[in-house]
């Protein structure tokens, strides 16, 4: 699998992000799908996805802490492309027993607590949408955060046992806001509130002119620990 990994990012290395997705989705049909947190960079690849099968999946994670704006965006792009995307939701029992022993909020006591919720809310849910496929689509950038730089076109993700692609990789965020503009893509409305990076509304902020997009993003943390487990590096 690694050489087919290498072969495959020697092979679209400098591919523009449709091509590399319409190689994807017709090698990997009905076993592929983006995984969308209805982010700036997930709504583009929604369009260039669903302008290149109409049919593909595309699913999200309701962690059942999520903003008014990301519920809302959820139905406006529904209604945009005439799709009805999947959404999974967390297990109710864990979800019951971390509020019981945590409190509703206790994940801003420790990084363990905080990753505790994480995996309740949107890990479990992202496995048992990733069970059918051989392939994830995601939004990654690689200047989208310190714990990212390293990311790759194709990589191997080893604890779901299935290959992942990051067809925006090299984009910058000012390519993906030129995209969303000239393709007329719906968005998050608080991406023009100081909001570039969105998740669970208790775990995300605005953020100030200068700083790293995913400094709202777990803000009582250090950089080096602001992730979900969704993309173990």
């Amino acid at each position: 699998m690694k050489e087919r990994i290498k072969s495959y990012n020697s092979r679209f290395s400098g591919e523009s992000p449709q091509e590399i997705l319409a190689y994807f989705l017709e090698a990997y049909r009905g076993r592929i799908a983006l995984a969308s947190s209805l982010g700036l960079e997930d709504q583009a690849l929604t369009d260039m996805i669903l302008k290149i099968d109409p049919h593909a999946g595309i699913f999200s994670i309701d962690t059942g802490r999520l903003f008014p704006e990301t519920y809302s965006l959820i139905d406006r792009t529904n209604l945009h492309y005439g799709i009805r995307m999947d959404v999974y939701f967390p297990q109710s029992e864990p979800v019951a027993a971390y509020v019981k022993q945590n409190g509703v909020n206790g994940f801003y006591e420790s990084v363990e607590k905080r990753k505790a919720c994480c995996k309740i809310r949107k890990i479990e849910p992202l496995l048992r949408a990733l069970s059918t496929l051989d392939v994830w689509i995601c939004g990654l950038r690689q200047e989208q955060s310190v714990t990212r730089t390293g990311v790759q076109v194709v990589e191997w993700d080893e604890a779901n046992g299935l290959i992942k692609i990051n067809p925006l990789v090299q984009w910058s965020e000012e390519q993906v806001w030129d995209y969303i503009r000239a393709n007329r893509v719906p968005y998050n409305a608080l991406h023009k509130e100081g909001f570039p990076s969105i998740g669970c509304q208790p775990c995300t902020r605005a953020i100030q002119p200068g700083d790293d997009i995913r400094a709202g993003r777990w803000w009582w943390e250090n950089p080096e620990h602001k992730e979900c487990g969704l993309h173990k590096r």
